[in-house]
């Protein structure tokens, strides 16, 4: 198939609408045969229940172009089941992960223009959510949903290098003991939204948010969670039950341990330890790792050693080695490369 006329080099990370998308409903118990369509636009009544209560959650992931030409896209069966968690949390109808897969599959199958070529540092970023459709007043689950896949080229998180992240400890809470702050809902990011706005007109890049209970351990930033390398390049990571379970963190761990023979470390984290470590990085779908130079507590700052001018060593090593999985330039662990065409 011919290649849409996209700079593709000079992409942004920005909505472009493709050609189509994937939609099924749900409705009497069960969800519909759904299919592809073209109309980018959605129809809701005033009163969904998505627009009173935020019923809503989604995931993220990438198609990508392989050295060898073919397309895939990662680990797809993880978000399917990451959807599936959130969906039984936010009182949902699960939507089947195989169905998901699938349709993650078809919806990039049907936009193949969109995807940019092998080298180009621009991917196929699929958006797979799902959301109440009826009308509810008080305050309850809806009783229809509809499920959406679409995808829009995007360019690299970075442009002209991975310049390490300045990051401030934020004065709010992402979220609570016991909380929704393990799904991947809507309502989780809409709460972010003032203390990402506060970080950036303060002159930060990210926050670092520590647990509410006690406000001394690291749980993660908005929208990403946190790797630490120890001076003796050890891999540690912090673990809480209110942090999401990265699907891109899960992978460095193993990259860590099965590829780079590192030592790996799931672990509370006390924000007191943080000066202590060697490299520091955020891990997500978008830029995979995020290189943190800088951590400013009130005025106070801590500078992480690997400085502010490129990623450390160990962090290039986790970010090359997965990244060639992805690419199809190294050999990827079995399951986790899902071929499309």
């Amino acid at each position: 198939m011919e290649k849409k006329n996209i700079d593709w080099a000079n992409l942004g990370f920005s909505y472009i609408s493709c050609d189509s998308r994937y939609v099924s409903n749900y409705k009497d118990g069960s969800w519909d045969e759904g299919g592809q369509v073209a109309d980018e636009t959605i129809a809701l009544n005033e009163c969904a229940c998505v627009l009173q209560y935020a019923q809503t959650c989604f995931e993220g992931l990438k198609a990508y172009t392989t050295q060898d030409g073919r397309i895939v896209t990662f680990r797809p069966d993880l978000n399917a089941s990451r959807m599936a968690d959130t969906a039984k949390r936010l009182e949902m109808p699960v939507f089947d992960e195989q169905r998901f897969v699938d349709a993650v599959c078809e919806t990039v199958l049907a936009n193949e223009a969109y995807v940019p070529p092998y080298g180009s540092g621009a991917t196929l970023y699929i958006r797979p959510y799902m959301f109440g459709t009826n009308a509810v007043i008080g305050v309850k689950p809806a009783d229809e949903y509809q499920f959406r896949v679409f995808t829009t080229p995007v360019g690299p998180y970075f442009k002209g290098g991975a310049k390490p992240l300045t990051l401030c400890v934020s004065d709010f809470d992402r979220a609570a003991p016991r909380g929704t702050g393990h799904v991947k809902g809507g309502l989780n990011y809409a709460m972010s939204l003032h203390a990402i706005v506060t970080a950036h007109k303060n002159g930060f890049d990210e926050n670092m948010y520590l647990d509410a209970a006690t406000r001394t351990k690291v749980e993660e930033t908005g929208g990403a969670n946190f790797i630490f390398i120890t001076k003796d390049n050890k891999v540690v990571t912090p673990k809480s039950d209110s942090i999401l379970p990265s699907i891109t963190r899960r992978s460095l761990l193993y990259v860590a341990e099965k590829y780079l023979g590192m030592e790996v470390v799931e672990r509370e984290v006390l924000f007191d330890e943080v000066k202590e470590f060697a490299e520091c990085g955020l891990c997500g779908t978008a830029a995979v790792i995020s290189p943190v130079g800088k951590i400013v507590d009130h005025g106070k700052e801590i500078n992480i050693p690997s400085g502010m001018d490129d990623m450390g060593p160990v962090t290039r090593k986790l970010y090359d080695t997965l990244t060639g999985i992805q690419m199809g330039r190294l050999e990827a662990p079995e399951g986790w490369i899902k071929v499309i065409k």
